[in-house]
């Protein structure tokens, strides 16, 4: 079932989204951390994709060869021993980095044999060193034309297409309404609905969405939220996904100093109060990214939902 026909204000979801794990880690493992939260009736699960590393090996000659290697197991066997085990709807990350056209329609081929009705189109990251996204030759260079790609390729129509958004401005962004009018670029082109990246301070979220209106964009917005569990993250979270944490949020885990159970809580507290500030304002659906570790988040939806 699509997203959109999933959604309904009167009766309030959370989503997840889960990382593909590392190699050596089994089916059933996945399952397992994967498992403690389906008690919670999320309606659908995102599974992210990580494009193909590049390394240099050294030869006898003095030369490098350049390999590239993959880390994670495939998000369509993720997506797939989900479907098969909890019956959930899933929804695979579709990016540009990494890809040519011809990889993402045989990829897309893929969730179509699987039954999968929702995609996530995302642009992708940059290989690490760069400074800036470079796409692969015969690929994408954005997201908008992922997302017009997939709605004309053979059977794209019936996928519900989510893009992402950031509530805060993508780091490459001059201003946030640059960003907005890409991601109206992204909704024009095809995408069905909106879920945002991670942000600690639900009057960002309200303001944006406010904007997004202003500017044309009537799709779904769907809340993303994490909680905080690491004294670390405070510096981690901002350096990696360009987002801010309110001085309360600061000023309490530092007042926690070397405590992790107390720093844990202060996250779960705090996402809670978000979550339920969300849906007191009537959003249909709270997304929570995981990252692996559903401990926080299973504290979260106890308490929310």
């Amino acid at each position: 079932m699509r997203i959109t026909d999933l959604l309904d204000p009167s009766h309030p979801f959370p989503s997840l989204e889960i990382v593909p794990p590392l190699g050596g880690i089994t089916k059933d493992e996945l399952l397992g951390n994967i498992a403690p939260l389906m008690e919670f009736k999320p309606r659908y699960i995102n599974v992210t994709t990580h494009r193909d590393e590049v390394r240099f090996v050294p030869l006898a000659d003095g030369t490098f060869r350049r390999e590239v290697t993959r880390s994670r197991v495939s998000p369509v066997a993720v997506c797939g021993s989900i479907q098969a085990r909890f019956q959930v709807e899933v929804v695979p990350h579709v990016i540009c980095a990494g890809n040519t056209a011809s990889e993402i329609e045989w990829l897309i081929q893929d969730f179509q044999y699987l039954g999968i009705d929702n995609v996530m189109a995302l642009r992708g990251d940059s290989l690490t060193g760069e400074k800036r996204f470079t796409p692969t030759p015969g690929g994408y260079s954005h997201a908008d034309e992922l997302v017009r790609a997939i709605r004309g390729m053979e059977g794209g129509d019936r996928f519900c297409i989510g893009v992402g958004a950031y509530p805060e401005k993508h780091f490459e962004a001059a201003n946030l309404e640059t960003d907005i009018a890409y991601l109206k670029q992204k909704v024009d082109a095809g995408a069905d609905c909106i879920i945002t990246q991670m942000f600690f301070d639900n009057e960002v979220f309200f303001r944006f969405v406010d904007r997004c209106r202003n500017a044309g964009i009537s799709v779904p917005i769907i809340p993303g939220l994490k909680p905080l569990t690491t004294a670390r993250q405070v510096q981690l979270l901002p350096e990696s996904f360009s987002i801010d944490l309110p001085v309360d949020l600061t000023e309490a885990v530092r007042k926690a100093g070397d405590d992790r159970e107390a720093v844990r809580r202060i996250g779960v507290e705090w996402c809670t109060a978000q979550c339920r500030g969300l849906l007191y304002e009537g959003v249909p659906a709270v997304h929570f990214y995981t990252m692996g570790k559903s401990t926080s988040v299973v504290e979260v939806l106890r308490n929310c939902f």
